[in-house]
């Protein structure tokens, strides 16, 4: 399997390695950073209602994260190749599960959450030029935002990394400026009503369950970390850089996750926290009126750009490892002049154009996504074991994980809650995004043959 490795390697060579340790680190915080911390806060209040635990669920969510960015690093610095997750679970547990990762996240996962978030950012913007918001307008623009993403991303892994890193950039002066303005604000003065469920009835358990519910939105809002494993192929000195990117970005973003809510909180109060839909809006009206909403929105607009920015520029790389074992169209392993999977990048935008016209609601579209994208994060998890079995007659200079396998067996533990949640809160819509994986066992299965009647 060693030789494995250094064939997946070989393979990549030709692939530009021109991002550093910024880079990596931009390209975690802007995979995570989305419209999610702008808005999730006020789902994490209403299922928990003291500041307390609110903060609390955000500072778990992001252990959680930090403990998935230990696994990824891990991984990252022992298969350092363009792919990421697809190649960890093709090497550790087999081609089919890793081909189902790849499909999954070209139909359901990276797709439909581009999809969605195109359309946030298109409602955004249109309400900051003051334009009447519609259906129609809102998926012409996303399109349009869409597609002038593709075109940069093809024109070269620099271009699409600095618009990356001045899109995260941005997006973090956003969030600064609410942190600090939404400090001024006058906190609401306390009371008992600083928990919105009363009554003597309440149990330990339902205080378990309660907090259980309320990681769901504030996990969903730190994923992405993973994405820039998929560069892994462009990045200078993968296996420092790599890691120490993956680290840095998810500690700056917990920082930022905590700092945001904890304003939210100070501002809000749990009580009209856990009743705002638009809590960060909200916040900056109370310190600077609608200018205040109108800059918030001008925010989200670039938070969810950015977010689009750095999909754009990752998830095409797993299509182009697929292609290059053979079990995708050939095409998508082209290459062209500024060396980037041109294809792959061109048939991502494509179907994320396709879903943002006929899509009606992007809320309906993240609803496919969340349950299969965790499954995979628990299976990538345990490819931490298997590589670990196979090494253990000698040493490794790679990464290790800190108080493993402790700290791996609570981030599989972590994904395999949120999971049973999601299917147990959404049932219809995880049978459909588990229907669309399930679609591509027979598409494996015709490429491995098409693969093994070339090689005989």
């Amino acid at each position: 399997m060693k030789s494995q490795s250094k064939e997946t390697i070989g393979h990549n060579h030709h692939l530009a390695r021109r991002l550093g340790l910024f880079d990596a680190t931009m390209i975690v915080m802007g995979g995570i950073i989305g419209a999610g911390i702008f808005t999730n806060p006020y789902v994490v209040a209403q299922q928990v209602h003291t500041p307390f635990l609110i903060l609390g669920a955000w500072a778990v969510g992001g252990l959680i994260a930090l403990a998935g960015a230990f696994i990824y690093a891990e991984l990252s610095s022992q298969r350092p190749a363009s792919g990421g997750q697809y190649v960890y679970l093709r090497d550790a547990l087999h081609p089919l599960v890793a081909f189902g990762y790849g499909w999954s996240l070209l139909f359901v996962i990276q797709t439909g959450g581009m999809a969605a978030v195109a359309l946030i950012f298109a409602n955004h913007v249109l309400e900051l030029f003051g334009r009447r918001v519609t259906d129609f307008r809102a998926a012409v623009l996303a399109s349009i935002a869409l597609a002038l993403l593709t075109v940069i991303n093809c024109i070269g892994v620099r271009a699409g990394s600095v618009t990356q890193n001045i899109f995260m950039i941005l997006k973090l002066v956003a969030i600064a400026v609410l942190v600090a303005f939404g400090l001024t604000v006058s906190a609401p003065a306390a009371n008992g009503g600083i928990t919105i469920y009363t009554g003597s009835s309440t149990t330990i358990l339902q205080s378990l369950i309660a907090f259980g519910a309320a990681l769901i939105p504030a996990q969903f809002a730190y994923g992405g970390w993973q994405t820039a494993c998929f560069v892994a192929g462009e990045v200078r000195e993968p296996r420092r850089n790599l890691p120490r990117g993956l680290l840095f970005g998810v500690m700056g973003v917990i920082v930022v996750y905590l700092s945001v809510n904890y304003v939210c909180v100070y501002a809000l109060g749990p009580e009209v926290l856990a009743q705002t839909k638009t809590p960060a809006s909200a916040v900056m009206r109370l310190a600077l009126g609608e200018r205040g909403g109108r800059f918030l929105a001008a925010g989200i607009a670039i938070s969810t750009i950015g977010f689009l920015s750095q999909s754009m520029l990752t998830a095409p790389r797993v299509y182009f490892a697929m292609a290059e074992d053979g079990l995708f169209f050939k095409r998508l392993a082209w290459l062209n002049r500024a060396r980037v999977p041109a294809f792959a990048i061109a048939l991502q935008g494509g179907l994320a154009i396709v879903i943002t016209l006929v899509a009606s609601r992007f809320e309906q579209i993240l609803n496919y996504v969340v349950s299969i994208d965790v499954i995979f994060f628990g299976l990538t998890a345990v490819c931490v074991f298997v590589f670990r079995w196979r090494q253990r007659a000698g040493g490794s200079d790679s990464f290790r994980i800190p108080g493993h396998p402790l700290t791996t067996l609570f981030f599989i533990a972590a994904c395999c809650v949120i999971t049973f949640s999601v299917i147990y809160k959404e049932p219809r819509n995880s049978a459909i995004s588990f229907g669309i994986m399930l679609a591509g066992l027979p598409a494996y299965f015709v490429w491995a043959w098409m693969r093994k009647r070339r090689t005989v």
